[in-house]
């Protein structure tokens, strides 16, 4: 497959307290965001452990995004905190596998950012499109 015909298949793990209900005031407020990611509800981003993202990945998909509340705001106190911890060294995990560190990414999208939670997911889905296909 060339370059410019593909379509990465992204997988977004959304917190159910912000990012998710960012994710539907993006739909409610019909911003365009790609067709081709699909969102997992999680009611924290504390709770995506790296096995998850690292099953992901070698199992087809070609980007993950996990987005959480902003880091201070997480209704479980410290889930956002362990969520960015743990995404400084799955990147490190990634690149030690062969897997490009940039096909995973951390955001945070409250509630009220439906318009952030549709850039964020189109600038991600532009940046693997550029990276090209996952050749593990």
């Amino acid at each position: 497959m060339e370059k410019k015909d593909f379509e990465p298949q992204i997988l977004v793990f959304a917190c159910n307290w912000c990012s998710y209900a960012g994710a539907d005031l993006a739909g409610i407020s019909r911003l365009q965001m790609p067709v081709n990611f699909r969102l997992i509800r999680v009611m924290c981003s504390g709770r995506v452990k790296p096995e998850l993202v690292v099953k992901a990945l070698t199992s087809g998909v070609d980007g993950v995004l996990i987005l959480g509340c902003h880091p201070g705001e997480c209704h479980y106190l410290n889930g956002n905190y362990y969520t960015r911890r743990r995404g400084i060294i799955l990147k490190s995990l990634l690149e030690y596998m062969g897997i490009e560190s940039s096909r995973f990414k951390i955001g945070w999208v409250s509630a009220s950012e439906g318009y952030k939670f549709s850039e964020i997911v189109k600038e991600f889905v532009k940046e693997i499109k550029d990276i090209g296909p996952l050749n593990l």
